[in-house]
């Protein structure tokens, strides 16, 4: 029994302290787009064209974007890469066994990513957020990557090319006697494709999508709970009216 007590504690201080490592900083607030199809349409380019050659969505199929305004002609010629049909899953182009030697595991589904990564620091989407911002170069890692997020990361920065390269700058504070890093920001090392606010607006696209792809009727139940609260408010009234019409005369 003691023995199975203390693998449970053990267990439980490993997870905490993964836990802690992933969320040690932080997350950004993201920016709530899933009402926005010109954000979202953008969003799922970025995401077919930089996300889904490792990574599936094997829950979305591609047809399930004319959601966002994409006609079917626009899907077929514009964001069908790895299949043939509208009507298929998006499944990655990457070989599984290639996967697991490169980065020493098969990449995770995507499909409900948004939604798997909430913790204690917010949302899931304020963790992609975070993320997706926080890479840096780190010669260290095989990858040449590290990640403010998620330190150690095996992913490479995929979008690198619009973001450029970055290093974090510290500040050294002195505490109980001790030195301590504080990450103080960001020094570009070489410019990217974008500036830095049309990455973030771009980031804030991707995980607008990716947060819309976790429950694509999200939007459309928020309509319908408004209006079925709406709904019970005026019969509440109602029955409050007749209950008290009906009883006035009773003494």
């Amino acid at each position: 029994m003691k023995k199975l007590i203390f693998a449970l504690i053990a267990a439980l201080g490993f997870v905490a302290g993964a836990q802690a490592s992933e969320g040690g900083m932080v997350w950004d607030k993201a920016p709530n787009k899933t009402n926005d199809l010109a954000s979202l349409q953008n969003g799922a380019k970025l995401f077919v064209n930089y996300c889904l050659n490792c990574h599936s969505a094997a829950f979305m199929r591609f047809n399930r974007l004319k959601d966002i305004g994409l006609t079917e002609q626009q899907i077929k010629d514009n964001l069908l890469f790895t299949t043939d049909k509208v009507g298929e899953t998006m499944k990655s182009a990457i070989d599984p066994k290639q996967a697991k030697e490169w980065f020493g595991g098969n990449p995770p589904d995507l499909t409900v990513i948004a939604r798997s990564r909430s913790g204690a620091g917010g949302t899931g989407a304020d963790y992609l957020y975070t993320y997706l911002r926080t890479y840096y170069r780190d010669e260290t890692k095989a990858t040449g990557w590290n990640n403010l997020a998620f330190p150690n990361v095996a992913m490479p920065h995929v979008l690198w090319e619009l973001q450029g390269e970055r290093k974090p700058v510290y500040d050294e504070l002195e505490e109980h006697g001790h030195k301590v890093s504080v990450f103080k920001g960001w020094q570009q090392v070489t410019p990217g494709s974008m500036t830095a606010l049309q990455y973030d607006q771009a980031i804030g696209d991707l995980v607008g999508y990716l947060q819309w792809m976790g429950e694509p009727a999200q939007n459309t139940r928020v309509r319908i709970g408004v209006w079925v609260l709406i709904f019970l408010l005026c019969l509440s009234f109602a029955a409050w009216r007749l209950n008290a019409s009906f009883w006035k005369d009773v003494k």
